[in-house]
């Protein structure tokens, strides 16, 4: 009998594996499962959905809705008690807002649609009419003075029309398609022809505005210009000694004028002062302070019973911080911030320079608004009486704004790769479909012998 004798029921293999060590087998963890493994691939999937061809496009277009719509919500929420105490129905300015949004947005949507080149030819038209009728302000008779600035123009009944604020998207145009054309003659880079005539024309301007006393849009129609220069790639020089001369101007206008200087004194404001001079301001304080982190509510302002002046125009956003605390004014802040980062990608991405410098003007102009708006409501800067783009009461301020937006727009989708891909998405059913199979039909009975049916 053998020295081990056979188990019932197991091999001859199993028995002779008895006696070795069994190799010890690594279960690999399947990968992804790792919190830093997650993290890179969520970081991965998001990189790449940021960087896909139709991202300015959505960026522009929402961002841009969603101003307008909480602005619309806004207005009507401000402006309720403003509305009772002068004697007319709650939503009196909302109505105005709300038929001035339709309006731009049928502009909004005609501006995306049209060619770069239809712009282009649009540049010199827009600029013509809009001097005609920044001349026509000053004219007595015809244009109305409001808080002190004399730049409106009657059109019958509560419609008024603020002709500086169709100057902005005026010296865009133009002065986009003047870089241009001078860029592509390679003349950028001789001085003369990088200021002539764009910064004269810009200072006519400026004068026609500051004849009816608005710094605050001077100053946005400033910011402007340098940023077309900057994108022009004006020298360092240049711009240290073009700011050193705007900055004394803008030092002697204010020291010549008490209004000026008392809003210049109530920076940093915490109390009303003597006279109440910046009551304005410190009750802008206050409504952003009372706000908390998440509001008092819509409807349920305190502010907006008389205590803040121009609660649904330029302090608007005081009113938001109020209503909808510092999550709704984060928020607000937010959309400003995807839309200024979808111009200057649209701005940057394109290889027509005009289409580089116009978009890259509509963002510097409501940028550069939307940051003195909001840091003169909180007390960083003075107080320049311009409203939050898109945002803020006002059809004059609102019409142009939604036309630039709609140049952004229109800009996004004449990128090649954004091109490409809003034509694979163009529906292959419906009627297009029909119309193909019946052209198609339709050169197929052509081709026919004559004596066929």
């Amino acid at each position: 009998m053998p020295a081990k004798q056979m188990l019932p029921g197991r091999r001859p293999s199993a028995v002779k594996a008895q006696g070795r060590k069994r190799p010890v087998v690594r279960v690999k963890r399947p990968a992804g499962r790792g919190p830093l493994t997650r993290l890179r691939r969520t970081q991965r999937q998001l990189h790449k959905a940021w960087d896909r061809p139709l991202t300015a496009y959505y960026l522009i277009f929402g961002s841009s809705l969603l101003i307008t719509v909480l602005g619309l919500v806004m207005v009507y929420s401000a402006s309720m008690i403003k509305a009772l105490q002068l004697g007319l129905g709650d939503a009196y300015f909302f109505k105005k807002q709300f038929l001035a949004a339709l309006i731009g947005t049928g502009l909004l949507l005609i501006a995306s649609r049209m060619p770069v080149k239809l712009h282009r030819a649009l540049s010199y038209p827009v600029l013509a009419g809009t001097l005609f009728l920044m001349v026509l302000v000053q004219v007595p008779g015809i244009g109305v003075s409001i808080n002190g600035n004399q730049n409106w123009i009657s059109l019958g009944g509560p419609f008024m029309l603020q002709p500086s604020e169709f100057g902005k998207l005026a010296l865009i145009l133009w002065g986009a398609d003047l870089l241009a054309r001078k860029g592509d003659k390679g003349l950028l880079s001789q001085w003369k022809h990088l200021l002539v005539p764009l910064v004269p024309v810009a200072f006519l301007l400026l004068g026609l505005i500051m004849l009816g006393g608005d710094m605050g849009t001077a100053m946005i129609l400033g910011a402007i210009l340098f940023g077309l220069l900057w994108l022009a790639g004006a020298p360092t020089r240049l711009f240290v000694g073009v700011l050193a001369f705007a900055g004394a101007i803008v030092a002697l206008l204010i020291k010549t004028s008490p209004h000026r200087m008392d809003r210049l004194e109530c920076l940093g404001a915490t109390e009303p002062g003597k006279n109440d001079l910046c009551w304005q301001a410190v009750h802008g304080i206050y409504a952003l302070a009372s706000g908390g982190w998440f509001g008092s509510g819509l409807g349920a302002s305190v502010e907006r019973w008389g205590q803040l002046p121009e609660a649904h125009t330029d302090f608007i956003f005081a009113i938001t911080g109020e209503e909808l605390g510092l999550a709704g004014t984060l928020s607000v802040l937010a959309l400003f911030a995807a839309l200024g980062y979808a111009g200057i990608r649209v701005a940057g991405r394109t290889e027509d320079s005009f289409v580089r410098f116009a978009a890259g003007g509509v963002t510097t102009w409501i940028t550069a608004q939307a940051v003195i708006n909001i840091g003169a409501v909180l007390g960083l800067l003075p107080i320049a009486g311009v409203p939050l783009p898109l945002f803020s009461y006002g059809g004059s301020a609102l019409l142009p704004t939604m036309f630039a937006v709609g140049l952004l727009i229109a800009f996004a989708r004449e990128e090649p790769a954004a091109r490409a891909a809003l034509a694979m998405r163009q529906p292959k059913t419906g009627w297009r479909r029909t119309v193909v199979r019946w052209k198609s039909m339709r050169r197929r009975v052509k081709k026919r012998p004559s004596g066929e049916r």
